[in-house]
């Protein structure tokens, strides 16, 4: 009830007023820096159904939790990921609602080290919502100053949601009017510096995990997000420029379908909010993670499997980032084998597989692979038919003359195998037993040869 009366009201609201005229946006320095920041920032206003396809041809950026309360072994872990794919760093400190019992020690020190040597042009940060989300901001503005780092060249998301502070925490530290009415002047410098990122997030992860619905997390998300468009409506700054900084947070969990559908009717729903205002459609900015509620402690290499499926349903549906919560998260502090395992898990789905493809590529990659399957068939049948074709060595032939090709793709990079040609690991595992096969028929009457059982790291070593 509340979340449709909300938008309600800001339906009334926004058909009445009509945009600032451009002396008034020159007047107010919170305005004309609004202006100013959505004007470097904000997506184009496409119509949802063409923006919203045109993102489901992009992969999310993939987010690497950084949550050790150690700042050094954070630092570590930080520098590894992105070095081994990861686009981004969500910074999870101590207290937040989806820190679960780990953290970053919340203060600026801890933040310059966990960073330190970071590449932060190259890297999208968030700092997921947490009780100093204000104070951050602060620390990382001295941090840039401090490595002398343009703000505007940043790609950053302030987890910045009251709803899920104090959904998540019990507790706010001012009264809810006072905090609304002095939240758009104490943020004014963020839209002063330029960062081309997110300020305010509607967080629905905390909802999630206490057990909402789809449903009720998204109305609750759609809620947060209308009242940050009223607060800074009544503080007389325009929406246009402030939706451009409002992003959402979601979780995602095992069910495929389910999935894909709650990020679709965000999409919509945010669509509505803001044809409500009287703002041109915005892509909505997306971040999903998988839910921390569907994981669980009886069976944590199930929880893999888990993410990975939930990974699959937000590129499907166009999520703008993706994080996945490490498998043995409920147990305690992830150790390094099990970050490794949720950022491989997302390194493989979005640069071994095509997830989403269009209904086109699929159709004309079924009828070129049909097509040439047809012609072999069509050479085997001229060489007497199959066992015939093995016994005279012709199928072994085309098949040694395929591995060879695929063994020079792969010194090439294609396709891209994670660990192997994308990324390698620095060392391999224990060796592996050759695979067992059935011993030499020594008593045959009619031998072939026999095709070798050779897996693609073999067929690069061997190609090296």
């Amino acid at each position: 009830m509340s979340s449709t009366g909300s938008a309600g009201q800001g339906r009334k609201t926004g058909a009445r007023r009509q945009p600032p005229a451009a002396a008034a946006l020159a007047r107010d320095p919170l305005t004309a820096a609004f202006e100013a920041a959505a004007q470097q920032a904000a997506p184009s206003p496409l119509a949802p159904e063409g923006r919203s396809e045109a993102a489901r041809r992009v992969r999310p950026k993939f987010i690497q939790r950084i949550d050790d309360p150690s700042p050094e072994r954070a630092n570590a872990q930080a520098l590894e990921d992105l070095a081994s794919g990861a686009d981004g760093l969500a910074i999870v400190f101590e207290g937040a609602p989806n820190a679960f019992g780990n953290g970053l020690p919340a203060n600026a020190e801890a933040l310059a080290a966990a960073l330190r040597d970071v590449p932060l042009m190259r890297t999208h940060l968030r700092l997921d919502v947490h009780p100093q989300s204000r104070a951050s901001i602060d620390w990382l503005v001295q941090l840039l100053t401090a490595r002398r780092v343009s703000p505007e060249r940043l790609d950053v998301s302030f987890g910045f949601d009251p709803a899920a502070l104090f959904a998540g925490t019990g507790r706010l530290r001012m009264s809810i009017e006072a905090m609304l009415a002095s939240m758009p002047q104490s943020l004014a410098h963020f839209f002063a510096l330029g960062v081309p990122g997110i300020l305010l997030e509607a967080d629905g992860r905390v909802f999630h995990n206490a057990g909402a619905t789809d449903a009720q997390e998204l109305g609750i998300m759609l809620a947060s997000a209308v009242t940050y468009l009223r607060m800074f409506e009544e503080a007389r700054q325009p929406a246009l420029y402030a939706a451009a900084h409002i992003g959402f947070s979601l979780s995602i969990d095992q069910d495929h379908r389910r999935a894909i559908a709650k990020l679709r009717a965000l999409r919509s729903l945010w669509a509505r909010v803001l044809e409500s205002y009287s703002v041109p459609p915005l892509e909505p900015v997306i971040h999903a993670e998988t839910s921390y509620r569907m994981l669980t402690t009886r069976a944590v290499d199930a929880n893999l499997t888990r993410a990975t499926v939930a990974a699959m349903a937000a590129m499907d549906a166009g999520a703008t980032s993706l994080s996945l919560l490490p498998p043995s998260l409920p147990s305690g502090l992830p150790d390094a084998q099990a970050r490794r395992a949720v950022r491989n898990a997302l390194l493989v789905l979005g640069v071994e597989a095509d997830v989403a493809p269009s209904g086109a590529d699929v159709d004309a990659l079924a009828a070129a692979t049909g097509e040439a399957a047809w012609a072999e068939l069509r050479r085997i049948e001229e060489e007497g038919g199959v066992l015939r074709s093995l016994l005279d060595g012709h199928v072994q032939a085309r098949i040694a003359e395929s591995r060879a090709a695929l063994a020079e793709s792969l010194r090439g990079g294609r396709p891209a195998i994670v660990g192997m040609n994308v990324h390698p690991a620095a060392s391999g595992g224990a060796p592996l037993a050759p695979p067992a096969t059935a011993g030499a028929a020594e008593d045959g009457v009619v031998f072939c040869e026999k095709l070798p059982i050779v897996r693609l790291e073999e067929l690069l070593d061997e190609a090296a």
